[in-house]
């Protein structure tokens, strides 16, 4: 199969995306879990810069788990069930699980004794405090934790659908029911707990989200990986990005200021319709004007899956160093967090890809693979 290189290109760009968003969130002030908080409360301080989390949040995360579904398609074609699913839990489990005692618990340090609070583990073992950082420190790997467990789901699903009578039949989604399918994106929404209890494991489940996205990744699976679709989508990507930037921006001007990461925001329908439509906008249109490589983009094919695995210790270590240790002016913490995140997430990655074992706890790369498609 010819490679899709719109795919890969839309992929590694929107994990830059996902870089440049944790900076305006680090120091949101609109009330989202995580950070540390804005630089005046709002709204006598409103922070419009905090604009880009009300912009990207609906879709990109979305995107990537439609994008992996397509992807396991495409590999299930050449592989078997067991073959995919041993590669997947080495790719996804280990770096999850095993990663979050190597490498991420430096993410949980600052997620629990710094970001939290002084003095919280005073008197707790050294061992326990380890442990505790360890499993504090999963930040954005949830992602790839929920994304193990939707390919587990997968394997149960194509077992029912042994002979893809129903992913043929999807492949004749025409750009209306394409369209429609934005009713199932909301449908997934409303598997949130709007009110969660606290001190529960509710928030948990909001934050993960398993039944909204595995949505998204069913949907590439048996919908978008199907070219002619894929098609459709192309010849309606001017069109489709029109209406989803008219629906985001009376998203943001009637919404600004609200936790946009609500179960209330997310599965309102003005957001699905946001969120639904950027998708197959981007979709469309790197598939129209994107679909070739050169070699920053394949290196970015290569390298964005590692990139994404280990940026947030840059953001949370000097985006708290910055704030609580100097007087710099908020604009230029932005744009040195911005730059930080930029070239050193590559460079740490570039790092620990060659350190054998720990690439593997951290990467699940056995060994340096110059061709290995990200998730």
């Amino acid at each position: 199969m010819e490679r899709k290189h719109w795919m890969d290109n839309l992929r590694w760009v929107t994990v830059l995306l996902v870089l440049f968003y944790h900076v305006f969130y680090f120091y949101n002030n609109k009330g989202v879990f995580g950070g540390v908080g804005g630089f005046g409360d709002y709204p006598e301080y409103p922070q419009y810069q905090d604009v880009v989390m009300y912009i990207l949040y609906p879709w990109f995360m979305p995107i990537l788990f439609l994008l992996a579904g397509i992807g396991s398609r495409y590999a299930l074609q050449k592989q078997s069930g067991k073959e995919w699913f041993r590669s997947r839990t080495r790719k996804l489990l280990v770096p999850g699980t095993i990663g979050l005692l190597v490498f991420h618990w430096m993410v949980g340090y600052f997620n629990t004794v710094v970001a939290a609070r002084e003095g919280v583990f005073d008197g707790v073992p050294a061992v326990v405090k380890y442990f505790i950082m360890a499993f504090s420190g999963t930040g954005p790997l949830w992602f790839i934790q929920v994304l193990w467990l939707l390919c587990l789901v997968l394997l149960l699903v194509r077992a029912i659908d042994r002979k893809d009578r129903f992913w043929n039949w999807c492949g004749k989604a025409n750009l209306v029911v394409i369209i429609l399918l934005g009713v199932l994106f909301w449908a997934g929404e409303q598997t949130l707990i709007k009110n969660p209890r606290p001190e529960s494991l509710d928030g948990l489940l909001n934050l993960y989200k398993p039944l909204f996205y595995l949505v998204p990744f069913l949907m590439g699976y048996f919908v978008f990986s199907h070219d002619e679709v894929q098609e459709r989508v192309r010849k309606a990507w001017i069109p489709l990005l029109v209406c989803a930037v008219i629906a985001g921006t009376v998203l943001i001007v009637t919404t600004f200021g609200q936790d946009n990461t609500s179960p209330q925001y997310l599965g309102s329908p003005l957001n699905c319709l946001y969120g639904w439509l950027m998708c197959l906008a981007m979709m469309g249109w790197f598939k129209a004007r994107f679909d070739g490589t050169n070699r920053f983009a394949t290196y970015m094919t290569q390298s964005s899956y590692g990139i994404y695995i280990v940026h947030y210790l840059v953001i949370a270590s000097l985006g708290y160093m910055m704030k609580t240790y100097t007087s710099l002016a908020p604009w230029k913490m932005y744009v040195i967090l911005f730059v930080a995140v930029m070239l050193l997430s590559p460079a740490i990655y570039e790092i620990i890809k060659r350190i054998p074992f720990v690439r593997w706890c951290v990467l699940g790369m056995k060994k340096e693979k110059k061709h290995e498609q990200t998730v």
